[in-house]
């Protein structure tokens, strides 16, 4: 059996105005109509004998990966929760500690939420090439072939001379991002490929050469599995002894050490999706060669990639530009500069700007809220929530409320009191009040909401009670 651990804890920053800190870029549908993660999942269906899947994710998109796995209607085996960010190694030593519990001769296929594979059934091939390797004892990795000299992917080198299982290699080195002359040379030898970060192992083997290797991550791993604590669909590890493992991917910490490397070679239109330049690659494109995303108007304008959201955008004489339009920001840059986007989000972060934590769009358990207007003592926010869900109970000490809905049906409560609103029809929360949110009908639930008051920030909320165990 094969169970997949999908990793899904980056920030995605290049990809930045549209992937944020709490919606980054593996929850995004920036291909098709699936998100990222929706994707990694439904091409597991191109390989053979799977398992349950293993998700491992940061605490803030816990709500947001459970309702996407439960949309494709996914057998879930594990969604845990990473109190810090600790890289790969450290995550997959806790999926594969958690597997070889229930599974124990299974083997891990490990992948990272945020790629995306054009060719599924070529990509189910390698996997199925991989397995009697992985089952023999080897920690397999992915190595894509290379396209073009990329001076942008770090590269493994594979012994191509010596077959190994059912076309896999022995690894002979892993070699940093190259520059352009050294990775021009890497694609005349043919033993080079790129470094995908997909692998595939037994847990049991990479927990031994872990232990082998970096002793100190299965160590603080294994503690905090012990100390974790079930928390609704979700398993929350220890904060504590998590935070005190070294920080360290699979590939520094196992693969570039160990002498049971082999590399699965795979060609099946693999992108990282690493900036805005990487969706214009991937996507079709017009007979001007451009890529044209939502409400978009364009005059003279050739190979570039323009992507609107809530408004039109228009653009005269460009070339080779990416144009991004969110509710709350645009950026405009040329190809060979959207590396350093990174760059424009430090510069946000270094300022506590919020456009690079969420959108104006914020997604709740119970459903979501946007900002419409605000000033110094008022916010206007229209929010929808989900049938049957309800917001927790709470109070603010700086802020009233005042609530109309437009659609759907309201149980409000207030203090002791219950009420029901239908549209059309309003109430107002005072300061200090106790109250609650529920929809009680059958439709979303949507209402206008006006905040007053002297302070109207996010974290003036007293909860009681919330069915979703937020604190």
């Amino acid at each position: 059996m094969i169970i997949p651990v999908i990793l899904s804890g980056g920030s995605g920053t290049r990809l930045w105005p549209l992937s944020r800190a709490l919606y980054p870029k593996q929850l995004l549908s920036l291909i098709g109509d699936k998100t990222m993660l929706q994707d990694t999942v439904l091409r597991l269906a191109s390989a053979d004998d799977l398992g349950p899947v293993y998700c491992v994710c940061n605490e803030s998109h816990r709500f947001l990966v459970a309702e996407q796995l439960h949309e494709i209607h996914t057998d879930i085996g594990e969604i845990i929760l990473e109190p810090a960010g600790r890289n790969t190694a450290p995550a997959a030593a806790v999926a594969a500690m958690l597997i070889t519990r229930k599974h124990p001769d299974a083997l891990m296929l490990v992948l990272p939420a945020d790629h995306v594979i054009l060719d599924p059934q070529a990509f189910g091939a390698a996997v199925g090439c991989g397995k009697t390797a992985a089952e023999e004892g080897s920690l397999v990795t992915f190595g894509i072939v290379p396209a073009s000299p990329e001076t942008g992917y770090g590269y493994i080198r594979a012994s191509l001379n010596v077959a190994g299982t059912q076309s896999s290699y022995p690894v002979i080195e892993f070699v940093e991002k190259p520059d352009r002359q050294t990775a021009e040379r890497y694609l005349e030898t043919g033993e080079y490929f790129w470094n995908s970060g997909i692998f595939l192992f037994k847990a049991e083997t990479y927990l031994k050469e872990l232990e082998a290797h970096v002793p100190a991550i299965p160590a603080a791993c294994r503690e905090a599995l012990e100390k974790a604590v079930a928390d609704l669909d979700f398993l929350r590890l220890d904060g504590e002894a998590f935070k005190a493992s070294p920080s360290d991917s699979i590939d520094y910490a196992v693969m570039e050490k160990t002498r049971r490397a082999a590399l699965v070679p795979l060609d099946a239109g693999w992108n990282d999706v690493g900036a805005w330049s990487a969706l214009w690659d991937v996507h079709e494109r017009d007979e001007a060669g451009n890529v044209k995303k939502g409400d978009v108007l364009l005059h003279n304008v050739q190979n570039s990639y323009i992507h609107a959201t809530s408004r039109l955008v228009t653009a005269v004489g460009l070339e080779d530009h990416i144009i991004v339009e969110t509710s709350d920001a645009v950026l405009v840059a040329t190809k060979d500069h959207v590396q350093d986007v990174k760059l424009l989000v430090e510069q946000l972060n270094r300022k506590d700007r919020d456009e690079t934590i969420m959108h104006r769009r914020v997604y709740r358990p119970w459903g979501s809220y946007e900002t419409v207007d605000f000033s110094d003592r008022f916010k206007v926010k229209r929010i929808t929530v989900n049938p049957g869900a309800a917001l927790s109970l709470q109070k603010h000490h700086h802020r009233a409320e005042h609530w109309i809905v437009v659609k759907g049906t309201a149980l409000v409560t207030v203090e002791e009191k219950k009420i029901t609103l239908n549209e059309d029809q309003s109430t107002y929360i005072p300061v200090g009040s106790f109250h609650r949110l529920e929809n009680s009908g059958q439709i979303p639930l949507e209402l206008i909401e006006v905040q007053t008051g002297e302070y109207l920030g996010e974290d003036d909320i007293v909860r009681v009670e919330d069915r979703y165990g937020r604190q």
